[in-house]
């Protein structure tokens, strides 16, 4: 089993139902450690397991799922991810954004999962999707 931080190893990273290889390339492996290390402070927050639902996504499984080219799961910066026994996504968003955790995008995704990206530019993007347009800020259907 291999170990990208404390809490996240590779395989939790990698997980996919697609069915395909979804393998990371040496510098997609790097970005997915580094990203693997920025969740720490968030597991650390949480004070309670996280379970990853989408990590790094090959170009095929990112295609197979109906990602974007260029999503940050596809380059190895994205977690998809629940903590029940914090609470429901909106909780664990509201909480990661008062924490002061540096981030490039948060998306509270339907209320079902929280979307988390670590991509270089660290814009503090706080975003809520409900199945249509993408809404600025935590809000509600």
């Amino acid at each position: 089993m291999t170990q990208l931080s404390k809490h996240f190893t590779l395989a939790e990273m990698t997980v996919t139902t697609s069915g395909l290889a979804n393998n990371p390339n040496p510098q997609q492996l790097a970005r997915l450690t580094a990203t693997a290390q920025a969740m720490e402070p968030v597991r650390a927050l949480l004070a309670a397991p996280i379970r990853v639902n989408s990590g790094f996504r090959s170009a095929a499984v990112n295609k197979a799922v109906g990602g974007k080219p260029t999503s940050a799961h596809a380059q190895g910066y994205a977690v998809d991810f629940v903590c029940p026994a914090f609470g429901d996504p909106m909780t664990i968003c509201r909480a990661i954004v008062a924490s002061g955790i540096k981030f490039d995008q948060l998306i509270m995704e339907k209320n079902r999962w929280v979307h988390l990206s670590f991509d270089p530019r660290m814009r503090q993007q706080v975003l809520s999707w409900w199945g249509g347009p993408y809404k600025s800020g935590l809000v509600s259907k």
